[in-house]
């Protein structure tokens, strides 16, 4: 008796693939929404890599969940998925962190008219982040001393001019170094901020 071909396909596709089967994505974007996946995929916690965020804003297209707007670019529309993926996973994870001390202000009598300010200091995570990000930084850096006196005085809120006055620093130099360094940082999944200009 000849074999009849299965009426299912039982292959079971990532949304990735289905978008690029779908042809909703080129391969070239798919590698696009890779590379910002990795950037917002950064201090993340290990159970959260970067295939999950891009996989599950591909999902979320892909099952209309979300309906990217008339004039936006679907891989400009993903990327505002995977930011806010990102956010709501910090969200409910401070949720979840015990609740910071609040103060109270005046102690009134009447309770339903207390006004709490939560204490603005970051948590033991977050400063442990950022600083482990600060020593990368750092480190990348530390065979150029103009790239480690433009970051000395970014850390201290300067502006671009007054790290030049204070450091001795020309335009030139300021704006070439500031080139290699959004470079390098970009080149090794470092994210670069516009502030920084």
């Amino acid at each position: 008796m000849p074999q009849l071909p299965p009426l299912v396909d039982t292959r079971i596709l990532r949304p990735a693939e289905t978008a690029l089967a779908l042809k909703l994505l080129s391969r070239i974007e798919l590698l696009r929404l890779k590379t910002i996946a990795r950037l917002h995929a950064r201090g993340l916690p290990p159970d959260v890599g970067w295939e999950d965020l891009l996989q599950e804003a591909l999902t979320r297209v892909l099952v209309g969940a979300r309906r990217p707007p008339e004039g936006v670019t679907l891989v400009a529309f993903l990327a505002g998925i995977m930011r806010s993926l990102k956010s709501e996973h910090w969200r409910r994870a401070r949720g979840r962190a015990a609740v910071p001390e609040a103060l109270e202000l005046d102690r009134p009598r009447d309770r339903s008219r207390a006004i709490e300010l939560p204490d603005p200091s970051p948590d033991p995570e977050r400063s442990l982040v950022a600083q482990q990000e600060l020593i990368a930084i750092e480190q990348r850096f530390s065979d150029d001393a103009i790239a480690l006196n433009i970051l000395a005085g970014l850390g201290e809120g300067l502006s671009a001019e007054e790290i030049r006055a204070a450091y001795r620093i020309s335009k030139t130099d300021y704006d070439s170094a500031r080139k290699r360094m959004r470079r390098r940082m970009l080149r090794e999944g470092l994210t670069w901020s516009p502030e920084w200009e």
